[in-house]
């Protein structure tokens, strides 16, 4: 079967940016996260080139601080 031939989730369909938005927010928070953890990093910036920005830092009590944003173009 294709990707063209693979049904559309509703949010998928009907709310395209929405789905963008909760899969850079899921990939930030558990791929990105990982990386700084795995590399040992205080901090790390991500952008994707279509206005999501991500930045990640430890704290003192060595909790990663994860802060993202998204841009939606109408």
């Amino acid at each position: 079967m294709s990707n063209a031939e693979n049904p559309k989730t509703m949010d998928e369909e009907y709310n395209k940016e929405g789905v963008k938005r909760n899969r850079w927010a899921t990939f930030v928070e558990s791929t990105v996260v990982d990386f700084l953890r795995h590399n040992d990093l205080e901090k790390l910036s991500v952008e994707d080139g279509n206005g999501n920005k991500a930045k990640l830092s430890r704290t003192k009590d060595d909790e990663i601080k994860v802060e993202h944003s998204t841009t939606t173009i109408l």
